[in-house]
């Protein structure tokens, strides 16, 4: 798909996902993209992925897997291109609500904002009880200052996973780029990890997803400082320079971009240290400012964010000009 009908597109489905997200009843009566990404993946972990393989076997098992995966999503979001196609003047309205479903601003807001609203509203319980619904460390081991910095942290990491990278790989490659992207993503969060069942055989999905993710989280820095310079509760040089000095201490390659610029465009200490499960995680600290986070920072993080996320939109709106000019 050239970049005058993937650019528009982009634009398009931005606009549809903030307006309506992705409706409930909808997600009750088909599921969602991800869950049937994620059927699929569940699938292949318990048919390729056995104990009693050797390490480099469990490895090889995981490259294959995600190769079937990247395959199946592929020639599925092909034949879905071609039959909104068939729709004529409307396809482009089709494929954009298709589109849309790879994205999650709305969603994220909504998740985000429930934390605050649960620290102003029930204090302490009523923080760490949303905060569980968007964070996979033990929400028991966080005081409140502990979890208004996860929701930070959160909004700021999935600002980059969840809305500017499958924006940026719809921008590139149309609905099928996002689709692969949304693979490759779901893929790491479900295999991934280091454990000692997914440690090789999830090889192959989490380097993929570093490497797909890399433009991305640098976009999504970009996009947080300049929201931050059009933002009077905000310091675009701060965050600058704490993305400058700390993305490259955080123990993911793309994380530390967003989550540093957040924590310096507020003047906030966010990553370091964390708790999942009982497992203690050490981790460099994003910025330099107060660690004492509060509800009313969610709050300026949020604002921070739909800045940013206009921003996104005005890139695809600039983009699809340019490229219809060309």
């Amino acid at each position: 798909m050239s970049l005058s009908a993937s650019l528009p597109l982009l634009l398009a489905a931005l606009v549809i996902e903030a307006a309506i997200g992705y409706p409930a009843r909808l997600f009750a009566w088909i599921g969602h993209p991800v869950t049937w990404i994620g059927a699929l993946i569940g699938w292949l972990d318990r048919s390729f992925n056995h104990e009693a393989m050797s390490f480099a076997m469990r490895r090889m098992a995981g490259v294959a897997a995600l190769l079937i995966l990247l395959g199946v999503t592929l020639v599925a979001s092909l034949a879905l291109v071609a039959l909104c196609r068939i729709a004529g003047p409307l396809a482009l309205l089709s494929l954009a609500l298709l589109a849309s479903s790879l994205l999650a601003q709305r969603s994220l807001h909504e998740h985000v904002a429930r934390v605050a609203e649960g620290l102003e509203r029930d204090g302490l319980a009523g923080g760490r009880k949303a905060v569980s619904m968007i964070v996979g460390r033990d929400p028991e081991s966080l005081d409140e200052a502990g979890v208004a910095r996860a929701a930070i942290e959160s909004l700021a990491e999935n600002f980059s996973d969840g809305i500017v990278a499958p924006a940026f790989w719809l921008g590139v490659g149309g609905l099928p780029g996002g689709a692969l992207y949304k693979a490759i993503n779901t893929a790491d969060s479900m295999i991934g990890h280091k454990s000692p069942r997914h440690l090789a055989f999830g090889w192959a999905a989490a380097r993929l997803d570093d490497l797909v993710n890399l433009p991305a989280s640098r976009l999504t820095a970009l996009l947080l400082t300049v929201a931050a310079a059009l933002d009077r509760q905000a310091d675009a040089g701060a965050a600058w320079r704490a993305v400058r000095r700390d993305a490259g201490r955080h123990r993911s390659p793309n994380a530390g971009w967003p989550e540093a610029a957040m924590a310096g465009a507020l003047g906030l200490r966010l990553a370091g240290p964390r708790v999942y499960g009982a497992v203690r995680v050490e981790d460099g600290w994003m910025g330099d400012g107060r660690a004492e986070a509060t509800a009313a920072d969610i709050r300026r993080a949020l604002a921070l964010y739909r800045r940013a996320c206009l921003l996104l939109w005005g890139l695809a709106a600039a983009g699809s000009l340019a490229a219809l000019t060309l």
